[in-house]
């Protein structure tokens, strides 16, 4: 995705009806699904300022797409280790 236009932000809910403002990073598929890389866009005040990837896929409900979180550590590792590469390797074009 290009910055050609500026970030890309998203408005999640989580379970305690909490809304995060997320600033899109990359996507990639693996194993037929798509997954989407975020960083916080808002850390509050005197929070780090190093953010965690925040990692979530794309899933079908009644033809509309939503966000989930992956369903096992497993996934989630698996997920993370390509979304590393992958901006490793980004960074190493650049």
């Amino acid at each position: 995705m290009s910055d050609e236009f500026g970030p890309d932000f998203v408005t999640v809910t989580d379970e305690d009806g909490n809304d995060i403002e997320l600033e899109f990073i990359d996507a990639l598929e693996m194993d037929g699904v798509r997954y989407m890389a975020f960083f916080p866009a808002d850390l509050g005040e005197g929070e780090e300022q190093e953010a965690e990837l925040v990692i979530l896929k794309v899933i079908q409900d009644n033809g509309e797409e939503l966000l989930s979180t992956p369903d096992t550590d497993e996934e989630l590792n698996q997920v993370y280790d390509l979304f590393m590469e992958q901006i490793f390797a980004d960074e190493e074009e650049t």
